[in-house]
C-alpha cells in the first residue's frame, strides 16, 4: 500500500527579517510538488495552508516582533500535525520562516510519544529574544528548550514544557554558531554533526543521525534551506555567501534520513522565491530531490 503523507502549508515570515517566505508554500504547489509526490508513488492529503502573514516591523515588540503572529501560525500548524500522525500520515510542513517548527514539534508531541528532533540548518537558533535583534527566527530551538528568557507564548506552545529536552535534539551540518550560542551548546552538551563531518561523507553522516534517532517513537527533521550554499543553489532567504551544503550532498544526506522507520514529519523552511534566478527551475530540482527522498 502506498504512503500517505499530509501536506501542510505554513505561509508565514512573521519570525523573519523581512518578507519573502511567505511565497514558498504556494510556490512549492504551483511548480508541481502535489503531481511531483503523486508520480513517485505517494498518497498526498494536502491539508491546505494555515493561515499566513507577511513580516511587518512591530514598534511594540522590538525584541520579539510579531509574536502575536508567530504563535497563531505555530499553534496552527500544530493542530494539523496533531490531526495528521492521528490519521496515520506522515507529514509535510511548508514554511514560512524557521519558527514553524515549533508548531511541528508541539503537534507531535500532544498524544505524548516521544519525539526526538534532527535540525538540519547552518544555525543553531539558540538565541533568547531578549539577546537576539528582535527577529524570531533565530531563537527557535531556544523556545523548545525553554531556555532563560524565551517567551512563554511559544516554549507553551506543547503539551509540556520544555517541549524537548537538550537530549532530544541533534544538530546537523551546524557551523555558524554565536560565541553566546557555543556556551549554551557546551553547557547543555548539545550534539551535533558538523559541517565538515556532512560535506566529508553526507551518507555516513544521515546514518549517524538515524542511529541517533532510533530510540523515539517519532523522528523529525526540520530541514531549514539555509544549510545550502547560496551559491551553489540559491532558494534561501538569508543570501549570505559562505560556505553551506551543496545541494548534492544534502539530496545523498535527506533520502536515508526520511526512510528511516520512525520517521513522521519533515518541515521545511527559510525558502524565499523572490531569491531564486529562476524560480520555476530551482523549485522544479528541489521538488523532484523531495519526492524522490520521501517515496524511497
Amino acid at each position: 500500500m502506498a504512503r500517505t503523507l499530509s501536506l501542510v502549508g505554513a505561509p508565514s515570515s512573521a519570525g523573519a527579517y523581512a518578507p519573502g517566505q511567505e511565497k514558498a508554500p504556494a510556490a512549492f504547489r504551483r511548480h508541481g510538488l502535489v503531481s511531483a509526490l503523486l508520480e513517485s508513488g505517494l498518497r498526498v492529503n494536502d491539508r491546505g495552508d494555515v493561515p499566513g502573514f507577511r513580516w511587518r516591523q512591530d514598534p511594540q515588540r522590538p525584541k520579539a516582533m510579531n509574536l502575536d503572529a508567530v504563535r497563531r501560525t505555530a499553534a496552527a500548524v500544530a493542530d494539523r500535525v496533531e490531526q495528521a500522525l492521528a490519521d496515520g500520515d506522515a507529514v509535510l510542513v511548508l514554511g514560512g520562516d524557521c519558527t514553524v517548527e515549533l508548531g511541528t514539534v508541539a503537534g507531535a508531541l500532544r498524544d505524548e510519544r516521544s519525539v526526538g528532533l534532527v535540525y538540519i540548518d547552518l544555525d543553531v537558533d539558540l538565541n533568547a529574544p531578549e539577546t537576539s535583534d528582535g527577529a524570531l527566527d533565530w531563537t527557535g530551538v531556544a523556545h523548545l528548550l525553554d531556555l532563560p528568557g524565551t517567551q512563554m507564548e511559544l516554549s507553551g506552545l506543547g503539551p509540556r514544557r520544555p517541549m524537548l529536552a537538550p537530549t532530544d535534539i541533534l544538530y546537523f551540518a551546524a557551523d555558524n554558531i554565536t560565541p553566546a550560542e557555543a556556551r549554551v551548546v557546551d553547557a547543555l552538551d548539545l550534539e551535533r554533526i558538523e559541517l565538515a563531518q556532512v560535506k566529508e561523507d553526507p551518507l555516513a553522516a544521515a546514518r549517524r543521525a538515524v542511529a541517533w534517532g532510533a530510540r523515539y517513537k517519532r523522528l523529525l527533521i526540520h530541514l531549514d534551506v539555509d544549510v545550502l550554499s547560496f551559491t551553489d543553489f540559491p532558494i534561501a532567504e538569508n543570501v549570505r555567501r559562505c560556505d553551506g551544503l551543496s545541494f548534492e550532498a544534502l539530496s545523498e544526506a535527506l533520502a536515508p534520513m526520511v526512510a528511516a522507520p520512525n520517521w513522521c514529519a519533515l518541515t521545511v523552511t527559510e525558502a524565499n522565491p523572490d531569491h531564486a534566478p529562476d524560480e520555476r527551475e530551482t523549485f522544479s530540482r528541489f521538488i523532484a530531490m523531495l519526492a524522490e527522498a520521501l517515496s524511497a
